[in-house]
């Protein structure tokens, strides 16, 4: 038995709940249906632990603003043209998002040395050592979590994850 979609309790497995009424390739075949499910359980606990992980950054990060951090923390520094585009907003938004970082002493702006109109955007040591303390301590809880997995499935469900990111960005 997992959580259903809503997080509101218990469901039963469909695996082998009957195909009646299901085409053979369609969307409405169990397995999606399940995946729908689970998928729609992980995004509502991942917005939720963002909100928590973003506060624990700075009190005063939104949370939207916690996979910006990330992501500077695995690129370096990047356009803000590219993390807008990475983070699926426009450029007003991410404009916004930048300046509260910026005064909360997260990030920085330089002039790109490739384009001396554009700005190229780091996070500062501060920003740097916060980020590092918030992830060190998610893994620490992941590990916690799946101590009970063997190493092999947690390396598969990685690699699946991997996987349908890629695709989800095509």
């Amino acid at each position: 038995m997992h959580e259903d979609g809503n997080g509101d309790g218990p469901r039963v497995e469909s695996r082998g709940a009957s195909a009646e009424g299901v085409s053979g390739g369609g969307p409405g075949r169990p397995e999606f249906l399940d995946l729908e499910r689970e998928l729609t359980v992980l995004f509502r606990r991942a917005r939720a632990k963002q909100g928590e992980m973003a506060r624990e950054v700075h009190p005063d990060l939104e949370s939207a603003a916690y996979g910006l951090l990330v992501r500077l923390d695995e690129s370096g520094r990047l356009r803000a043209t590219e993390l807008a585009a990475y983070i699926g907003v426009g450029k007003a938004t991410m404009s916004r998002q930048l300046r509260a970082l910026e005064d909360l002493g997260l990030v920085a702006r330089e002039p790109d040395p490739a384009d001396g109109r554009a700005w190229l955007v780091h996070l500062t040591e501060e920003g740097r050592g916060r980020v590092a303390k918030v992830r060190e301590a998610r893994r620490e809880r992941y590990v916690a979590q799946l101590s009970h997995w063997d190493r092999h499935e947690v390396a598969e469900l990685a690699r699946l994850l991997n996987q349908l990111n890629r695709g989800m960005e095509k």
